[in-house]
């Protein structure tokens, strides 16, 4: 019998790739790839040796998806950076599943420092980037590496979307580190 907790992670995985690839137009109504060579598509990598490379490539975002009663977001942004690292992403962020809700309503954790970066790379000022994209700021006591900013899958999705049209291809990457 497979671990039960494997199949909520698979199915979690699975179920925020459909949504991304579906709100972003790149699937058609059978959820099948308009374009199944277009690097643009939402994917689940395959693991490959020892360093991790994330749970789902949304160029340019790495997605490390928890499905888990106990979060631990400070330690979850840590693993995501790290694994956008790994597959060569620019950015690393958290997808975690709310208990009872549609994949849309899902929570996107990233750190300040990312999302600063991102911020940067689309060239808005801040109270633009925060109301855009609905995010709201979560602060654990004195130590600012326990910050992080969430907001909502669907309204990552837009930003997703904004961002693969707003950001000339390259530049993610050049973004401020």
């Amino acid at each position: 019998m497979a671990n039960p907790n494997k199949v909520k992670g698979t199915a979690w995985e699975s179920a925020i790739r459909d949504y991304l690839n579906a709100f972003l137009g790149l699937v058609d109504s059978h959820g099948k790839f308009l374009d199944p060579f277009d690097g643009g598509n939402v994917r689940r990598p395959a693991q490959e040796g020892a360093k991790d490379v994330g749970d789902i490539h949304a160029v340019p975002f790495v997605l490390e998806a928890k499905n888990t009663k106990s979060p631990a977001v400070p330690t979850w942004i840590r693993q995501a950076e790290i694994e956008a690292v790994h597959a060569g992403f620019p950015y690393g962020v958290v997808v975690r599943k709310v208990r009872g809700c549609a994949v849309a309503m899902g929570r996107v954790h990233v750190s300040v420092r990312t999302w600063t970066r991102i911020r940067l790379a689309l060239g808005m000022p801040t109270d633009e980037f925060t109301t855009l994209y609905g995010w709201s700021v979560s602060l654990r006591g004195l130590d600012t590496s326990r910050w992080y900013l969430t907001t909502t899958v669907r309204q990552f999705a837009h930003l997703v979307g904004d961002f693969r049209r707003l950001v000339p291809a390259g530049v993610s990457a050049r973004a401020v580190r």
